[in-house]
C-alpha cells in the first residue's frame, strides 16, 4: 500500500489548493483554454499556468495545443485512483466504528 499511498501524492498534493481544485470543478462542464481558465482568478498568467502545471504534473488534468492556444480537460484516471484509496478508508472507519457501537452496546447491556 505505501507505493500505492505514494503515487497519490501528487494528486492531494494540487488538491490542497483551492485555486486547482476550482479549475478542477470547471474542467468538469468540459474542455477550456488557459485564458477562459485564468480569468475568474485575478493573478498574473504565469502564476496560474503554474497551477495548471500542478494539476497536470499530477496526473488530473491533460493539455492539447492549437496554434497558441492551449486547452486543458480533465484526466480521471488519478482522482478516480484517489477516490478509490479514500473509500477504502472510509469502508474502515466505518467498520471500526460499528465495532465500537456494537462494544458499547454491550457493555449497555451488561449494566442492566
Amino acid at each position: 500500500m505505501p507505493n500505492y499511498a505514494t503515487a497519490l501524492d501528487p494528486v492531494f498534493q494540487a488538491l490542497a489548493d483551492p485555486t486547482r481544485r476550482a479549475v478542477l470543478e470547471r474542467l468538469s462542464r468540459g474542455p477550456a483554454a488557459t485564458m477562459d481558465l485564468a480569468r475568474p482568478f485575478g493573478m498574473a498568467l504565469p502564476s496560474f499556468t503554474q497551477h495548471l502545471s500542478v494539476l497536470e504534473g499530477a496526473g488530473l488534468v491533460r493539455s492539447r495545443k492549437e496554434g497558441r492556444v492551449r486547452t486543458y480537460e480533465l484526466a480521471p484516471r488519478r482522482l478516480a485512483a484517489a477516490e478509490r484509496w479514500l473509500a477504502a478508508r472510509r469502508a474502515r472507519w466505518e467498520k471500526r466504528l460499528d465495532q465500537l457501537d456494537d462494544y458499547l452496546m454491550t457493555m449497555k447491556e451488561n449494566e442492566g
